[in-house]
């Protein structure tokens, strides 16, 4: 029988960043939000109550906030990906992330409310 893994989440981060297609998007740039779901187990942590025995959340934000506003990227769908991917490379308790990058500024020939990316890793 396999380990069941607990869910962390961090909802709507926020940060200015200068990704997108267009010219006036990587010199303007806008808001971007994450969303991050990371499964691990974190049983011990509740178990003893150190943060040593879990994910540190502020660390994952400081992450997550250095790939989104380290660099341009043209795509959200390659932002999603890179914190993903960079994620399970950094935190070696995390399993599995989900990670949801908007951009509420797209600009799109259209009412929406946003344009939001998705990306899956698992270490299996």
């Amino acid at each position: 029988m396999g380990i069941d893994y607990s869910l962390i989440r961090l909802k709507n981060a926020a940060f200015y960043a200068y990704h997108g297609v267009m010219s006036g998007e990587q010199t303007l740039g806008g808001k971007f939000e994450v969303d991050v779901e990371l499964y691990c187990d974190f049983t011990p942590a509740a178990e003893t109550d150190h943060l040593k025995e879990t994910v540190d959340y502020e660390r994952v934000y400081g992450f997550i906030e250095k790939i989104v506003t380290g660099r341009k990227y043209y795509l959200v769908e390659t932002v999603a990906r890179t914190i993903a991917k960079e994620l399970l490379k950094e935190f070696s308790k995390v399993e599995r992330v989900v990670v949801r990058v908007r951009k509420r500024s797209a600009p799109i020939k259209g009412v929406i409310d946003y344009v939001e990316a998705e990306f899956s890793e698992s270490r299996s």
